[in-house]
């Protein structure tokens, strides 16, 4: 009998978003390994692509009580959910997720192993009773650290509220079979949280290289109209434009480098995309370019195109989150520029790596100065030089064929007797 493996997930294939992508590639490697992959997620609803959504078009079950569509081969039951305006209709609609995948998930039978990232909390502690029910393992997967993000991003300062939050995150973690988590940094955070500290395990995030690899500049096919082919330094940011990025300091830079021959990107969209069209309004940024969300398959291209990728991190949830863009970045052969405090994920990563200049500093002012004076006098030279050290890191340790072995060999060893 074939082993069968649950991924519950609030996004997969075909939303155009880096969990999605993350957990298409885990589920394939699983299918790859001779496992039944059965997945519960939602109706499509992050960065809409039209071509994906004819490549995986969504069949109507039971009236419409959820959808199913077929990714590669792997069965997708899909229950309905919106980006709704409203908190009420978003609340109303998140908790309908729930309980209708709930019901899917009951139906499934011979589960070996349910398998959910984070977030949301709530899939790990309904996961974690689906388990008991169906006599199942349950591995839980700390991509963010909830309620900790929510506190810090959303401002949520109910203490009964924050109560119920973590007293649930520590239900989840201690009734959960295993937990992984991405960084050294996560690690050290939640460890002190179980109760059987060995139930934690550290699994990184990986790219896919046969998609993001490095592009020479005379090979580009880019829209001129959007990527002129100019002499400038380019950075870019390509990603979600939204709270977990600190936007301030780019205006600032924009403002500071003005006349001088350098441009900057910021691809994708996002609840703070509206700040940076007034700032650039504003203070007349003609270099700074505000660019629609772009396909995945082109971004190798737009990454050439740039010679430095920079991250900017909210100091409020920079301990709770690691950017996923930065294995992508990394498997370009692109070097970063990043802000963020000392000891965060995203900085302990990087800082042995020399494929990147971290910015520490908290004094604002003096830290624009210092980006300012080093992107006046850099080498491009050099900034080769940094991306193909992060390439090589990528290829020996991150590559998606590394780390998916690491999924399928931590689930294995739970449910062989």
């Amino acid at each position: 009998m074939s082993k069968k493996i649950l991924i519950h997930t609030l996004v997969f294939s075909p939303d155009g978003v880096s969990t999605a992508y993350l957990y298409n590639d885990i589920a394939l490697k699983f299918k790859e390994k001779g496992f039944e992959v059965v997945v519960l997620t939602t109706t499509p609803h992050y960065n809409l692509l039209e071509n994906e959504l004819k490549k995986q078009p969504l069949k109507r079950k039971l009236g419409g009580v959820y959808f199913e569509s077929n990714f590669n081969g792997i069965k997708v039951k899909h229950v309905y959910q919106k980006k709704f305006k409203s908190t009420f209709l978003r609340l109303i609609s998140f908790i309908h997720w729930h309980i209708i995948t709930f019901f899917l998930a009951l139906k499934e039978k011979n589960v070996d192993c349910i398998l959910s990232p984070s977030p949301p909390l709530t899939l790990g502690f309904i996961n974690v009773i689906l388990g008991k029910l169906k006599s199942s393992k349950v591995i839980y997967n700390v991509q963010e650290i909830y309620p900790d993000l929510l506190i810090e991003e959303g401002g949520l300062k109910s203490k009964p509220i924050v109560s119920l939050l973590k007293k649930m995150e520590r239900f989840v973690y201690n009734k959960s079979d295993l937990v992984t988590t991405i960084d050294n940094i996560f690690y050290n955070t939640i460890q002190p949280r179980f109760k059987k500290p060995s139930k934690l395990h550290i699994i990184p995030n990986f790219v896919d290289t046969e998609i993001y690899f490095p592009i020479a500049k005379e090979s580009l096919k880019v829209d001129e109209n959007l990527f002129p082919p100019t002499q400038s330094l380019k950075l870019m940011y390509a990603g979600n434009v939204g709270y977990a990025q600190d936007w301030t300091p780019l205006i600032s830079l924009a403002k500071e480098l003005k006349d001088e021959p350098i441009e900057i990107f910021v691809i994708g969209e996002g609840v703070m995309k509206s700040y940076l069209v007034k700032e650039k309004s504003k203070y007349n940024l003609e270099k700074l370019h505000l660019i629609p969300y772009q396909q995945r398959e082109i971004m190798p291209q737009l990454l050439a195109y740039s010679d430095l990728q920079f991250i900017f991190m909210n100091k409020q949830t920079e301990d709770h989150g690691f950017p996923s863009k930065v294995y992508t970045i990394m498997a370009c052969a692109k070097p970063l520029l990043v802000c963020s405090g000392n000891q965060t994920p995203i900085v302990n990563f990087l800082q042995d790596k020399d494929c990147a200049f971290l910015f520490t500093n908290e004094n604002k002012n003096e830290k624009i100065a210092q980006i300012t004076s080093l992107l006046k006098n850099i080498s491009r030279d050099k900034l080769v030089e940094m991306g193909q050290k992060g390439f090589e890191h990528i290829e020996n340790t991150y590559s998606k064929r590394v780390v998916t072995e690491k999924y399928v060999e931590l689930v294995e060893n739970l449910i062989t007797p």
